[in-house]
């Protein structure tokens, strides 16, 4: 029996415009923008669809935009009837998982996430951390070059273990530097900076991680009506108590997504939808295993190209 998982995109997906032609076709997408700005005391909308980019690019307007722009986009599909076995997200995307399964309301997501993003901000000084993808070495031989350049003094470590050959590095400036040269001297092709604000997912966002569990614990959050599978853990969970857990942990933790693709497939997903802006997700789970079909769904005419195809499959 073929089984369905819906994921969802984190950051680095957005763009200006997402969602707007479907948010102004159909009045029940557009009002997912409107709950937003309700919420949040504050235009997102008109930010998300009409930009600047530079602005909608901050942490703290980037993360309630995705899970708006995403949620808004699965109210559409969710009108096919397909239904999701499992539900997954990359970092923020992990939230609007949640949304999707019923464990948190949109409101209290949004306004999570937007709390979420100001705290990750502030977490580290502008400037003093950073992030880099490194490509072509593997998960072992990376942790042995963190770990040498962390206990020199340097803290650095993995963050995003994304597919086969491609893990982004996170910590300060300098360990990241340090830990890029000696990961292209220990056989890596090649080690890209990234353009973020802070070293996400890594321990130098515990004080953010502190203030992030009083905004949670202040959620009324509800055991998931279908599994999510978590990033810290690469597990299928629905207890509201261990995923909240596991969202303070994700803060300053890897980010397991190789792991968490394989999870589903060997629980029997065979179909994966990415639903939000961009197919980022997509690319990668295809570099993790060939043999599964994905979709991307962020517009309504991609949306039913996949409500076609998926009846074509009889799925």
């Amino acid at each position: 029996m073929s089984k369905i998982a819906f994921v969802f995109p984190g950051q680095g997906s957005q763009t200006v415009g997402m969602a707007k032609d479907l948010a102004q076709k159909h009045p029940e997408v557009m009002a997912y923008f409107k709950k937003a700005d309700e919420t949040l005391n504050v235009s997102l909308s008109k930010l998300i669809f009409e930009g600047p980019k530079e602005e909608l690019t901050l942490t703290i307007n980037t993360q309630p935009a995705l899970l708006t722009t995403s949620i808004a986009i699965l109210e559409f599909f969710k009108q096919s009837g397909i239904k999701a076995d499992y539900t997954a997200g990359h970092s923020l995307g992990e939230y609007t998982a949640l949304v999707a399964a019923g464990a948190l309301t949109f409101e209290e997501g949004v306004y999570a996430v937007r709390k979420r993003g100001e705290f990750m901000e502030n977490a580290v000084p502008n400037g003093e951390g950073t992030m880099a993808a490194v490509l072509g070495l593997d998960r072992g031989k990376l942790a042995d070059v963190t770990n040498e350049i962390t206990e020199s003094g340097f803290p650095v470590s993995l963050a995003n273990l994304n597919c086969p050959g491609q893990i982004v590095i996170s910590g300060t400036r300098k360990g990241v530097e340090l830990a890029g040269s000696k990961a292209k001297e220990a056989g890596a092709k090649r080690v890209l900076p990234l353009e973020v604000s802070g070293p996400f997912h890594s321990p130098l966002m515990k004080p953010a991680a502190d203030q992030l569990r009083e905004v949670l614990d202040q959620t009324s959050m509800k055991d998931a009506a279908i599994p999510v599978v978590v990033n810290v853990a690469a597990e299928p969970m629905v207890s509201a108590n261990e995923i909240k857990d596991k969202l303070v942990e994700q803060l300053y933790s890897p980010v397991l997504w190789e792991d968490s693709v394989e999870k589903m497939i060997a629980l029997g997903v065979n179909t994966f939808i990415e639903i939000g802006p961009g197919k980022v997700l997509s690319g990668l789970i295809k570099k993790i295993d060939k043999s599964v079909k994905t979709y991307s769904v962020s517009d309504e005419e991609s949306a039913q190209a996949v409500i076609e195809a998926l009846k074509e499959e009889n799925l």
